[in-house]
């Protein structure tokens, strides 16, 4: 049975997708990504021992590991060309074949220099308690162009005095700005004009018409497997706004971000920790100190490795948030759980779960809408025992001690997802498979 495959993150981004996709594109035939930008980091691991190397994706679908694998980037994604180039010769420099099998839709809005000068200036010009922890790689700025209606797409690239004149009106208005209120210096028209040139001819030969050649692909019988970045949490329009990200990273945007129909997202798969962490700023319930070294939420740092890695900041930590969970279920019609990195509570002596929330003394189980009223959340909190031996690349069910197993059956039971997959190390053979999603009938 054909079954198309969406990935999403369920929590506030860093979940482990890259691995899982990557994993999963053993039965896929094309990798999409949909949303977001190179403000999206997924690592994979690669071998063992010795042989083992580590790639950091930002842009690139994390199936071009895999050498038969089609990668596609969608209409959805914002396009640092410049970042695009220095990726593909990094992988190509690691001896992985890019330009016979990444595509690129020629829809993709342009990060241009504006926008990252955009981006800093104005995280710098807000108060401390009241900044984004934006990555500061013009993400929001390109998709305010978007919407505004004055992007510029990769397909103006190759309309040489259209282009010039929609340049020089788009950086007429953020020069503005820049200089008047943001009082940073200007962008320069020649400098971004002949940068321009120099990306459409890099460009070019990877322009594809992505919407047709999915659905060609689809027709035919190939199996699409669609990766999100970013996590549900973060979402424009469903997360703990103003503390989001700027694009829509629910499994809904896989449709308008590739250009095909919600009939062919045929099973959504989340992916969560068996934790939660959060990088940058607004509320976080469930949070747990990381500096101090008796606190569960140190280990869940310092094991987990939890840094960004887009930005090396690191991540906040936190109990499972099943209430937030339940939300992230809700908005991206989850069909199966993915539950990484248990190994990380390895040892930990109790462990507890946020069923809900206390909010001037009435109790919420869903996460509110909106930062104000999640940062007036008190969590509830279950406790479950611990268990102390390892679970550090186990991939059978029956291995795992039974206080995990439990722990695990628990989650799914407060979330109301199956479990299908948990992921207990960064390898691609530490992985249990209970149902696999491209078998899901």
């Amino acid at each position: 049975m054909q079954n198309n495959v969406v990935v999403i993150g369920t929590q506030w981004g860093d979940e482990g997708k890259g691995k899982i996709v990557d994993w999963l594109t053993d039965q896929a035939d094309a990798v999409v990504r949909f949303q977001g930008g190179h403000n999206a980091g997924h690592t994979l691991v690669i071998g063992q021992g010795n042989n083992q190397k580590e790639f950091k994706l930002n842009l690139v679908p994390s199936g071009i590991i895999r050498e038969n694998t089609q990668c596609f980037i969608g209409n959805g994604v914002v396009l640092d060309i410049n970042h695009l180039k220095n990726e593909i010769q990094m992988l190509e420099q690691d001896g992985i074949s890019v330009s016979d099998r990444l595509f690129i839709s020629p829809g993709c809005p342009l990060i241009l220099d504006c926008h990252i000068k955009l981006d800093q200036a104005r995280e710098q010009k807000r108060a401390k308690d009241k900044k984004i922890g934006t990555t500061g790689k013009g993400i929001g700025p390109a998709y305010e162009d978007k919407v505004s209606r004055r992007a510029l797409k990769v397909y103006d690239l190759f309309d040489i005095e259209t282009l010039k004149e929609k340049l020089e009106d788009l950086l007429t208005y953020h020069n503005f700005v820049l200089t008047n209120y943001l009082n940073n210096d200007p962008i320069n028209f020649d400098d971004q004009w002949n940068s321009l040139l120099l990306q459409a001819d890099f460009i070019k030969p990877y322009i594809c018409d992505v919407s047709k050649k999915l659905h060609e692909l689809n027709d035919s019988g190939k199996r699409l497997l669609f990766e999100g970045a970013q996590g549900a949490l973060l979402d424009i329009d469903h997360g703990t706004y103003p503390y989001v990200t700027s694009s829509n990273c629910v499994s809904g945007q896989a449709s308008s971000g590739s250009g095909v129909g919600p009939n062919m997202l045929n099973y959504i798969l989340g992916i969560t920790k068996a934790y939660t962490t959060r990088v940058g700023g607004g509320p976080f319930p469930s949070e747990l100190n990381i500096d101090d070294e008796k606190s569960p939420g140190y280990q869940m740092s310092h094991k987990g490795k939890e840094f960004g890695t887009v930005t090396q900041r690191k991540r906040r930590c936190g109990w499972f948030d099943a209430a937030a969970l339940k939300r992230s279920a809700m908005i991206n019609g989850l069909s199966g759980l993915c539950i990484t990195k248990l190994d990380v509570l390895d040892g930990i002596d109790k462990l507890y779960i946020c069923t809900g929330y206390q909010i001037d003394g009435k109790k919420f189980d869903l996460l509110p809408l909106g930062a104000d009223q999640v940062d007036s959340c008190k969590p509830l909190l279950i406790e479950m025992p611990g268990w102390k031996e390892s679970t550090f690349g186990v991939n059978d069910w029956e291995r795992l001690p039974e206080n995990a197993r439990n722990y695990l059956l628990k989650l799914e039971e407060l979330c109301n997802v199956p479990l299908h997959i948990i992921s207990t190390g960064p390898e691609r053979d530490e992985t249990i498979m209970l149902q696999h999603p491209f078998e899901v009938s």
